[in-house]
């Protein structure tokens, strides 16, 4: 650790002329001025949720960081929660106060993951997210498109949803649930109205997993559920200019680009007002239809992994 720059909060802020990333067009106290600039409306997003960051060090990789290091100081919250993937505890933190979000901005943690459901109750989320990925290129307006078909199928069965920029070149919908969803119901019903937006217009959305079957379309991803996380509504994402992932509206989103909204930028046009707060709706019971429905639904990325192999194997036997 470089010398101490400032103390903010009770933190030790270090090397903080030095720039965040290759491209970000920011400095490490840019990053540190913003996140605590923005405070008060991301913690909400964070608080109580496992948390997973994506850190950059200078002249490396961005990475991402489930398990807090063992240097962690001890104020920091956290919770152990079973990796099946890796058969192993993970100590995920709980970014819960602003002298924990200052400690992760002087590590170079630019992104905030958070998971769909609260430290201790995995089985019940608290939200659905519909990810709308466009295809490479200048495809943001694709994307806004697919965005309307997914608030469209919202409407047909009697749900709302509230929208933002992912920070790169999709947008999420946002849709709370009430308490009690399980996670089951809950990938279900996303899996569902991923279906139908697809069904509304599908020479512009998809939900196929697998890139080479998209076609240059809108994926829309029904597979965050479970322990999936989402990066979380004011979060900078690592990529040119140091964008951030912000709350758009609907009246609004059909004009306007996500690189309008960086750590430059953000805090001025928030003013005093929390947008996303605002916008997101009350929590929601999911109707029983839409649940059945998607229960005939394969998951994607399953299906896909099957589809992999089956493809690979009919590779293997005609070469």
């Amino acid at each position: 650790m470089g010398a101490v720059d400032e103390t903010r909060g009770g933190v030790s802020l270090t090397n903080l002329d030095q720039p965040l990333f290759d491209g970000a067009g920011a400095t490490k106290r840019d990053l540190v001025d913003y996140l605590d600039a923005v405070h008060e409306r991301l913690l909400p997003e964070l608080r109580d949720r496992p948390l997973s960051v994506i850190r950059v060090r200078p002249g490396q990789d961005p990475f991402m960081q489930k398990n807090l290091p063992k240097y962690t100081p001890d104020w920091v919250r956290r919770t152990s929660v079973w990796a099946e993937a890796s058969h192993r505890r993970i100590s995920y933190a709980l970014c819960d106060d602003r002298r924990t979000l200052l400690w992760f901005a002087n590590q170079r943690a630019v992104e905030y993951h958070a998971t769909l459901s609260r430290a201790g109750d995995a089985e019940h989320p608290t939200h659905l997210v519909l990810d709308l990925d466009p295809p490479e290129g200048d495809s943001f307006r694709m994307a806004v498109r697919a965005a309307l078909l997914v608030r469209q199928a919202l409407a047909d069965a009697g749900l709302v949803g509230a929208v933002k920029t992912s920070g790169a070149k999709g947008l999420h919908v946002i849709v709370p649930v009430v308490s009690g969803t399980t996670a089951e119901e809950s990938a279900a019903a996303t899996r569902a109205l991923a279906a139908r937006a697809e069904r509304l217009d599908p020479a512009l959305a998809t939900t196929a997993f697998i890139v080479e079957d998209r076609g240059g379309r809108v994926f829309v991803d029904s597979t965050r559920a479970y322990g999936a996380t989402v990066v979380a509504a004011y979060s900078p994402r690592i990529r040119p200019g140091t964008p951030v992932s912000y709350p758009v509206g609907w009246a609004d989103v059909e004009s306007v680009t996500p690189a309008e909204f960086t750590v430059r930028t953000v805090p001025g046009l928030l003013g005093d007002r929390d947008p996303w707060a605002e916008a997101l709706p009350a929590p929601q019971s999911l109707p029983v239809d839409l649940v059945a429905e998607g229960r005939t639904i394969p998951v994607a990325r399953v299906q896909a992994m099957h589809e992999g192999k089956r493809r690979a194997k009919a590779r293997r036997e005609a070469g």
